[in-house]
């Protein structure tokens, strides 16, 4: 079954094409085009107005609007952990080194102009900086050291290595004391954004940088989740399983 894509053509207007799909501010902050309240007009006059060739402009905004906005249902519970934790890596870790930057910046853009209308809203940048400051060092931590001991007990595990014993250091100890804790923090911290935004839905006569902001944030919200639930109930789980079980066979004997 072929899905209707939105076509992004010169006479579009730029509010429309962000209202369709809210990705695409990201192409027009970087062009320097307003496509907030002073968006109001056809992509190809923008372009023009800006020195840009138009063809160029719709390229990039056709791309981000061809791109799936969300992920097929996938049985990552069968895939083997050394492939689930390359995933978490390369689409989870990449996509927030990139987005939590880039989402504080459209929060604070956001709050300087409204924050006098919206004061409860203030708690957004309250939220998304302790994710800045807890965040990366969690994935730095993941990255540097349980996804490599992960992975060598997994390969152990696997081909029955006679130097898995040289390996094994308990696994489940460090995970639930501090992976497992930041998890429940970060999770605690999505619910109060969930509170705050009346899970993401910005009233009727916000402008279009405030839904922007929101979708930005609907949008990590999703990603940490799955993010969580990836590494919480599949990878560590598997993972603390193969070591009990490697360390099973070290005490009978390789």
């Amino acid at each position: 079954m072929y899905q209707n894509i939105y076509k992004i053509e010169p006479f579009s207007f730029v509010t429309d094409i962000v209202k369709h799909d809210y990705r695409t501010a990201e192409i027009f902050r970087k062009y320097d085009i307003d496509f907030c309240c002073g968006g109001k007009w056809p992509l190809e006059m923008v372009c023009q107005n800006k020195n840009l060739k138009p063809e160029e402009v719709i390229n990039e905004l056709q791309k981000i609007v061809t791109q799936s906005a969300s992920n097929a249902a996938l049985d990552f519970d069968s895939w083997d952990i050394d492939f689930l934790t390359d995933y978490v890596l390369n689409v989870h870790h990449r996509y927030l080194k990139k987005a939590l930057p880039d989402v504080k910046e459209q929060v604070n853009k956001f709050l300087d102009g409204h924050l006098k209308n919206y004061p409860d809203l203030a708690i957004l940048e309250v939220i998304i900086s302790r994710f800045m400051k807890e965040i990366p060092p969690h994935m730095k931590m993941e990255e540097e050291i349980f996804f490599p001991y992960i992975k060598q007990i997994y390969h152990a595990h696997k081909h029955r290595e006679s130097y898995a014993r040289l390996l094994i250091r308990t696994l489940r100890k460090p995970l639930e004391e501090v992976m497992l804790k930041e998890h429940e923090t970060t999770g605690s911290n999505l619910h109060h954004l969930r509170t705050a935004t009346n899970n993401y839905t910005p009233p009727g006569n916000a402008c279009l940088t405030h839904k922007v902001t929101f979708g930005k944030l609907k949008e990590l919200d999703k990603d940490l989740v799955q993010h969580i639930h990836l590494e919480s109930n599949i990878l560590f789980p598997k993972a603390i399983k193969m070591e009990q079980e490697l360390l099973r066979e070290q005490e009978k004997g390789f």
